[in-house]
Formats: C-alpha cells, structure tokens, sequence
C-alpha cells in the first residue's frame, strides 16, 4: 500500500482532537512510515505577512495575503510549503505524485520558497503549513483499518481551490460519501 499522493480523510470518533474534521495530504509513505499536511486547517492568528516577519525576510506588495496552515503536530515550528507541480525550489522540493492525474504536488521546506514568496514570484498555489503530520512504520495502515481515516485520491482543486472549512466534506463527496451517513464504529466480516 503506498498512500502517496492520497488523501486522508478523519472519521468521526477518530480521538485526537487535532485531526477532527481533518484532510491530510499525504506526502510521502513508505515502510518507513509516512509524512503528510494537514490542508483544511488554518491558524487562528499567523498569517504570511506574519511569519515572514519573524524570520526577517522583507514582504513585497507582490506577496501573497495568506493565512498559515497548522500542517500537523510535529516539528511545529517548522515550515512546509505545499504548492503545484510547476513550482520547483532551486535548493530542494519533495515531488508527491498519486496514481491519478491531478494529483500531482511539490512541497518545499527551504527558505528559498518563502523567499520567493515574498517577491510575488513563488507558486501560484500553495498552502504554508507550520508543523507536519507523521506515522511510524505500520502506524498509518492500523489507523486506517481502525476506522480513524478514509483514503481517496488528492485533487488540485480541492487542495488548493475549495474553502478550508468545505474540504472535509467536499473529500467525502469526492468518494460518493455523505458526512451525515458516516459512523465511528468500525465492522469487520
């Protein structure tokens, strides 16, 4: 099973309040384990402009007004940012490719994108996210088949253009799955 490129989607009932309602793209996953972002759930109160000013990189008024994503509970003060596939860091960008066409990503983790970013010269579409999601080996699989996530595939669209607090659902949708009819119990035959 190799979740790249696929969405997780929270079910009901999942217990950590950090996920609840979440959509995580899922960037990388392997035997080793698996990394991804959470992209429906922005902070409260940090925006581009603010976190560019914390790490002293100069705004333009070709900047982008933006809020930043809570990517996931690890590394928190770490920055990730999550763009299309026509975005590519000179130092290094991570490409997230799922087996269906639209699903198709890049994310960066170096200066460089903010830095482009601030210029008004970085992806066209991204989502900046403090912090990442991570499972250990196996980790992700038995959550999956405890009923904590559904799988489908990643859509640009969804990703990048559907209102953050509309994901969730639109990602059920997406699958032929209303929120309504879903349960926290899980079945086994």
């Amino acid at each position: 099973m190799n979740l790249t490129g696929q969405l997780l989607i929270a079910m009901p009932g999942m217990g950590d309040p950090r996920f609840e309602h979440s959509v995580v793209l899922v960037c990388a996953h392997s035997d080793e384990g698996a990394m991804g972002l959470i992209v429906n759930k922005p902070t409260e109160d940090v925006a581009l402009e603010d976190l560019l000013e914390h790490i002293k990189i100069p705004a333009s008024p070709e900047s982008p007004q933006m809020g930043v994503h809570f990517g996931g509970p690890v590394e928190t003060g770490r920055g990730f940012v999550l763009h299309g596939k026509t975005y590519r860091s000179e130092l290094n960008t991570l490409e997230v490719s799922g087996e269906t066409p639209g699903a198709e990503f890049g994310l960066t983790a170096t200066i460089d994108v903010l830095e482009d970013l601030a210029r008004g010269e970085g992806p066209q579409n991204a989502i900046v996210a403090l912090g990442y999601s991570g499972w250990g080996p196996g980790q992700l699989e038995e959550e999956i088949s405890l009923n904590g996530w559904l799988t489908c595939d990643a859509d640009r669209q969804l990703v990048f253009d559907t209102e953050d607090e509309a994901k969730w659902e639109a990602a059920l949708k997406s699958m032929g799955v209303d929120a309504l009819m879903l349960s926290s119990e899980a079945g086994h035959a």
